[in-house]
């Protein structure tokens, strides 16, 4: 086993929740240089390589986080009319 193996920086999957994960791909994003990172990503799917995956991962968090709707709620809509609808999405 190398050096660089024994005293790199450790090996973790991109997870799009994860704030750090999140900023150190934002300075990668803004550098060009994984340099700052204290990890390493790996790609875990079949995506290509690691940017693309890392933006499919983030694109699929930040468009779930702004559109979930609660299952069932019930909101006004017109306040004139009074009607009330009931929105149904599933939540992945």
């Amino acid at each position: 086993m190398s050096r660089l193996q024994l005293h790199g920086r450790q090996w973790v999957v991109f997870d799009a929740k994860n704030k750090e994960h999140r900023r150190w791909f934002a300075d990668f994003n803004k550098t060009g240089a994984w340099g700052k990172c204290p990890v390493r990503f790996v790609v875990n799917d079949d995506h290509g390589d690691l940017i693309t995956q890392i933006q499919r991962e983030l694109i699929a968090h930040y468009v779930g986080k702004e559109f979930v709707v609660i299952k069932n709620k019930s909101f006004k809509v017109d306040n004139k009319s009074k009607k009330h609808y009931n929105v149904s999405i599933a939540k992945q």
